[in-house]
């Protein structure tokens, strides 16, 4: 009889999945292929896997919220950011100067009652925790508590990977083909796309016809992008996803596409790992509440192998988790690979799993008086990350059409192809803390309707020094991150660039400044430089050291990158092996060199496809 695993569905029901028999291996717990974490890297990866008719077990350290509604539907993301069933929290420093960290604004505290305190004036007693850094730990990974924005890299992003590695199959030309053939596209759209993939994809409503303002706004930024006014309502339905010539350098507004149906479900990789597991005619097992703790290896060969992962078995066991409790240890068990393990743990977890299995750089190992299996100097290096900041105004009267956003691209004067993407509405994205968005003076505040931001993504930052390291041999720990914001030569060009994204949202806010009474403006800029815009006196340097001391992130990658073999720090090859071992691959968002494009939600699950068809040919 087939082992039956416990799927919970929110706060609201627990379900008892039976898989078929042949989802089961028939003698000692071997499966061809176990996959750790269920995100945009693993979940695709593992479907794909089993509708090609192998043998997958799959580990997912959280459980099943796929119905809870936090979740399911995407206008609820803050919520599902906030939801203990969901959130993982980690806390990140964003460089070694202690002064600086105490200067961001959010800083989140532990207060001795147990809760957080976010700010700069901590209560007494109150310890630093460092900057909120949520990550979701639950069947699907980040793709269910975020956004949805879904943006595929700018072509010089994959043309990159496949000119630093040689292997011309990551050039941007051929990565459109795993685009093509995940996505349902809902949207009309010149260009070629897929409508029977697993991932639904939507284009938004920009507000142009449903709200004046939007339609002056977003006007506005048209001209200001170099077109007419009369060319705003054609700019808002253009496809981010196309592939238009010259993509890399089309700036000004676009249509923004969400991994969303339109319905306004959300649409994930969760989902399609949940529906093949739900159909029972495929080889898959999926082990939720499952903290995988270790890679095990056969170090009889030429080099070691890969043969399968122990884990510990039981609900919210990595102290991530707010539900954490220490007491709780967990079930221990083990199972093997005949073919291969794949962690895909995602940028923070991918590089702690390898690391407690001895993959990593000797010396960190060492301190931890972890056997060395291979010593690889890059794991947990180079951590990258977008910059995010923005432009927070208040209108002169309240901005109608609040849900309505539009997003734009912008090019810089230091970028090599277009290097800004904001989206801007009646808002105030401020990043992450305990409780966002809602602490005063954020939409319960004293800002209220009139608020208006462009918030700013930064792509291709040249800076990418973050670091990730063990604090401790104990799996359900977390590891130490430090970002390293604007550390490495060539910082001042990526503050540079963030600040002409700025100058560019002043340009046309400024022009909404009128004598009419129903006008938007003048605009009354909070940061970076307070006052009337247009009318402000704040020196370049002043504006880059509040953007260098607040900017805040959300798109880490890199940890276990890929890369050359002449890359001492290269920790993946082009087809995802962890270099100097057999068996085990990487294949989530910390596989790319660098962050892609302005969101790297959907290049991931691009890259888990390529990872998919590489495994299935046997190469």
């Amino acid at each position: 009889m087939a082992p039956m695993l416990s799927l919970v569905t929110g706060a609201l029901s627990v379900a008892l999945l039976t898989l078929s028999a042949a989802a089961f291996p028939t003698e000692n717990n071997t499966y061809e292929y176990i996959i750790v974490g269920t995100g945009p890297g693993g979940a695709p990866l593992a479907a794909n896997l089993a509708r090609a008719g192998h043998s997958v077990l799959v580990l997912e350290a959280g459980d099943d919220q796929t119905e809870n509604v936090n979740v399911s539907q995407w206008l609820n993301f803050n919520a599902a950011g906030n939801d203990p069933a969901t959130r993982w929290d980690f806390f990140v420093k964003h460089s070694d100067d202690e002064a600086r960290e105490a200067r961001y604004k959010h800083r989140t505290w532990r207060k001795t009652d147990g809760g957080f305190y976010v700010g700069t004036e901590p209560p007494q007693g109150a310890k630093p925790l460092g900057i909120y850094y949520p990550r979701a730990g639950t069947l699907g990974g980040c793709a269910m508590h975020n956004g949805c924005l879904t943006m595929n890299p700018n072509d010089l992003d994959w043309d990159e990977i496949a000119e630093t590695t040689g292997d011309d199959s990551w050039s941007a030309e051929n990565m459109r083909k795993y685009l093509v053939k995940l996505e349902k596209v809902h949207y009309n759209s010149s260009y070629e796309h897929g409508h029977n993939g697993w991932l639904d994809m939507t284009m938004l409503d920009p507000g142009f016809t449903t709200s004046a303002d939007a339609k002056d706004l977003s006007q506005k930024a048209a001209v200001a992008a170099g077109y007419s006014a009369a060319d705003t309502s054609k700019l808002l339905a253009r496809d981010m996803n196309g592939d238009q010539p010259n993509r890399d350098n089309l700036v000004g507004p676009f249509g923004g596409v969400s991994h969303i149906n339109p319905n306004g479900r959300r649409s994930s990789p969760g989902y399609y790992l949940r529906d093949t597991v739900a159909e029972k005619k495929y080889p898959i097992t999926l082990s939720l509440d499952t903290l995988a703790t270790k890679i095990i290896f056969n170090k009889n060969g030429t080099k070691p192998k890969a043969i399968g992962v122990e884990f510990l078995q039981g609900k919210s066991l990595y102290s991530a988790d707010p539900r954490h409790n220490p007491s709780q240890k967990g079930t221990p068990g083990s199972a093997y690979a005949s073919k291969e393990v794949i962690i895909s743990g995602g940028a923070f977890n991918s590089p702690q799993l390898l690391l407690l299995s001895g993959i990593g750089p000797a010396a960190h190992l060492k301190k931890f008086d972890i056997p060395v299996v291979k010593d690889l100097p890059g794991v947990g290096q180079s951590v990258a990350d977008n910059y995010e900041a923005g432009i927070l105004s208040l209108a002169s009267r309240a901005v109608t059409g609040q849900g309505e956003i539009f997003p734009n691209f912008w090019k810089t004067s230091v970028g090599k192809i277009r290097d800004i993407y904001m989206w801007c509405g009646s808002f105030a994205f401020e990043g992450f803390w305990p409780g966002f968005p809602n602490i005063p003076p954020y939409f319960n505040g004293t800002y209220g309707p009139k608020q208006y931001e462009c918030a700013l993504v930064h792509m291709n930052p040249r800076s990418q020094a973050g670091v990730i390291e063990l604090q401790s041999t104990d799996p359900r720990a977390v590891p130490a991150i430090n970002l390293n914001f604007f550390k490495e030569k060539g910082s001042d060009k990526d503050l540079t660039s963030i600040l002409e994204g700025i100058e560019w949202v002043r340009s046309w806010l400024v022009k909404a400044n009128s004598s009419s009474p129903n006008s938007l403006g003048p605009f009354q800029e909070l940061h970076p430089c307070e006052g009337e815009i247009g009318k402000q006196n704040c020196t370049e340097k002043a504006q880059k050291t509040y953007l260098k001391e607040q900017a805040y992130s959300h798109h880490a990658t890199s940890s276990c990158r890929i890369g050359a073999d002449r890359d001492k720090g290269a920790v993946l090859d082009s087809k995802f092996r962890v270099r100097g071992v057999e068996g085990l691959r990487v294949v989530d968002a910390s596989s790319f060199p660098k962050v892609p494009g302005g969101f790297p939600i959907l290049p991931t699950m691009m890259l888990s496809e390529k990872a998919s068809e590489i495994l299935i040919k046997g190469l």
